[in-house]
Protein backbone atom coordinates (compact mmCIF):
# COMPACT_ATOMS: atom_id res chain seq x y z
CA UNK A 1 0.00 0.00 0.00
CA UNK A 2 1.40 3.83 -0.79
CA UNK A 3 1.47 6.17 2.30
CA UNK A 4 -1.83 7.43 1.08
CA UNK A 5 -3.73 4.56 0.92
CA UNK A 6 -2.94 3.39 4.43
CA UNK A 7 -3.95 6.79 6.18
CA UNK A 8 -7.44 6.45 3.79
CA UNK A 9 -7.53 2.75 5.20
CA UNK A 10 -6.79 3.93 8.57
CA UNK A 11 -9.11 6.48 9.03
CA UNK A 12 -12.27 3.72 7.25
CA UNK A 13 -11.50 1.29 10.44
CA UNK A 14 -11.45 4.34 13.18
CA UNK A 15 -14.97 5.89 11.21
CA UNK A 16 -16.70 2.40 10.82
CA UNK A 17 -16.81 2.11 14.92
CA UNK A 18 -16.47 5.41 16.16
CA UNK A 19 -18.09 4.39 19.59
CA UNK A 20 -15.20 2.90 20.50
CA UNK A 21 -11.64 4.68 21.78
CA UNK A 22 -8.36 4.42 19.38
CA UNK A 23 -4.82 4.26 20.03
CA UNK A 24 -2.40 5.22 17.18
CA UNK A 25 1.02 3.46 17.89
CA UNK A 26 4.38 3.71 15.80
CA UNK A 27 7.17 1.46 16.46
CA UNK A 28 10.45 0.64 14.89
CA UNK A 29 12.95 -2.07 15.87
CA UNK A 30 16.28 -3.38 13.69
CA UNK A 31 18.05 -6.38 13.30
CA UNK A 32 21.46 -6.41 12.03
CA UNK A 33 22.38 -8.94 9.38
CA UNK A 34 24.95 -8.79 6.17
CA UNK A 35 23.21 -5.57 6.21
CA UNK A 36 20.80 -3.90 8.56
CA UNK A 37 16.76 -4.05 8.72
CA UNK A 38 14.40 -1.33 9.65
CA UNK A 39 10.63 -1.93 10.37
CA UNK A 40 8.55 0.98 11.08
CA UNK A 41 5.10 -0.23 12.27
CA UNK A 42 2.10 1.64 12.43
CA UNK A 43 -0.53 -0.15 14.60
CA UNK A 44 -4.52 1.42 15.03
CA UNK A 45 -6.07 -0.48 18.40
CA UNK A 46 -9.30 -0.30 18.57
CA UNK A 47 -9.28 -0.55 22.70
CA UNK A 48 -11.07 -3.47 23.87
CA UNK A 49 -11.25 -5.10 20.71
CA UNK A 50 -8.20 -5.58 18.07
CA UNK A 51 -6.22 -4.01 15.58
CA UNK A 52 -5.02 -3.50 12.53
CA UNK A 53 -1.16 -2.27 11.84
CA UNK A 54 0.87 -1.82 8.77
CA UNK A 55 4.49 -2.06 8.39
CA UNK A 56 6.82 -0.64 5.93
CA UNK A 57 11.08 -2.08 5.53
CA UNK A 58 14.15 -0.42 4.88
CA UNK A 59 17.19 -1.77 4.43
CA UNK A 60 20.87 -0.38 5.23
CA UNK A 61 24.11 -0.76 4.92
CA UNK A 62 25.28 -2.62 8.14
CA UNK A 63 25.07 -0.71 10.89
CA UNK A 64 26.62 -2.23 13.72
CA UNK A 65 26.55 0.65 16.51
CA UNK A 66 24.09 -0.08 19.20
CA UNK A 67 23.43 3.36 19.78
CA UNK A 68 22.91 4.41 16.36
CA UNK A 69 20.83 2.00 15.68
CA UNK A 70 18.23 3.10 18.31
CA UNK A 71 18.95 6.83 18.02
CA UNK A 72 17.81 5.67 14.09
CA UNK A 73 14.76 3.53 15.47
CA UNK A 74 13.27 6.74 17.56
CA UNK A 75 14.03 9.42 14.75
CA UNK A 76 12.31 6.34 11.95
CA UNK A 77 9.37 6.45 14.19
CA UNK A 78 9.62 10.37 15.38
CA UNK A 79 9.47 11.09 11.11
CA UNK A 80 6.54 8.66 10.46
CA UNK A 81 4.30 10.03 13.85
CA UNK A 82 4.79 13.34 12.04
CA UNK A 83 3.96 13.16 8.59
CA UNK A 84 0.94 10.30 10.61
CA UNK A 85 -0.53 13.40 12.85
CA UNK A 86 -0.22 16.11 9.90
CA UNK A 87 -2.24 13.86 7.38
CA UNK A 88 -4.83 13.02 10.05
CA UNK A 89 -5.07 16.87 11.13
CA UNK A 90 -5.52 17.18 7.48
CA UNK A 91 -8.57 15.19 6.83
CA UNK A 92 -10.00 16.61 10.28
CA UNK A 93 -8.89 13.80 12.28
CA UNK A 94 -6.81 15.67 15.35
CA UNK A 95 -8.58 14.05 17.92
CA UNK A 96 -6.82 10.70 17.57
CA UNK A 97 -3.60 10.25 20.03
CA UNK A 98 -0.44 8.92 18.97
CA UNK A 99 2.08 7.92 20.76
CA UNK A 100 5.40 6.38 19.95
CA UNK A 101 7.05 2.55 21.16
CA UNK A 102 10.72 2.25 21.77
CA UNK A 103 12.57 -0.96 21.80
CA UNK A 104 14.24 0.06 24.70
CA UNK A 105 13.90 -0.76 28.34
CA UNK A 106 15.44 -1.02 32.12
CA UNK A 107 17.30 -3.56 31.52
CA UNK A 108 19.86 -4.47 29.17
CA UNK A 109 22.35 -2.39 26.90
CA UNK A 110 19.77 0.34 26.26
CA UNK A 111 18.99 1.71 29.95
CA UNK A 112 21.89 4.35 29.39
CA UNK A 113 20.01 5.84 26.22
CA UNK A 114 16.50 5.67 27.96
CA UNK A 115 16.44 9.54 28.95
CA UNK A 116 17.72 10.82 25.52
CA UNK A 117 15.44 8.81 23.47
CA UNK A 118 12.95 9.87 25.76
CA UNK A 119 13.39 13.22 25.92
CA UNK A 120 13.67 13.47 22.16
CA UNK A 121 10.56 11.57 21.66
CA UNK A 122 8.16 13.98 24.22
CA UNK A 123 10.19 17.40 23.47
CA UNK A 124 8.39 16.60 19.88
CA UNK A 125 4.84 16.26 21.69
CA UNK A 126 4.20 12.41 21.83
CA UNK A 127 3.84 9.98 24.64
CA UNK A 128 7.23 7.25 24.35
CA UNK A 129 6.21 3.70 25.69
CA UNK A 130 9.54 1.75 26.58
CA UNK A 131 9.41 -1.89 27.36
CA UNK A 132 7.73 -4.09 28.66
CA UNK A 133 4.95 -1.26 27.34
CA UNK A 134 6.16 -0.92 23.89
CA UNK A 135 4.32 -3.38 22.06
CA UNK A 136 4.55 -1.75 18.58
CA UNK A 137 8.35 -1.64 18.78
CA UNK A 138 9.42 -5.07 20.80
CA UNK A 139 6.03 -6.99 19.31
CA UNK A 140 5.10 -6.42 16.07
CA UNK A 141 8.13 -4.53 14.28
CA UNK A 142 10.56 -6.96 15.81
CA UNK A 143 8.04 -9.87 13.73
CA UNK A 144 9.25 -8.29 10.11
CA UNK A 145 12.91 -7.80 11.30
CA UNK A 146 13.61 -11.60 11.12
Amino acid sequence: MSWDEVVDDLLVYVVEEPEFTYKIIIGTDSQVREETHFVTAVVVHRVGKGARYYYKRRVYDNIKSLRQRIFMEAATSLETASKLAQDLAEKGHTELNLEIHLDIGQNGQTKEMIRDIVGMITGSGFDAKIKPYSCGASTVADKYTK
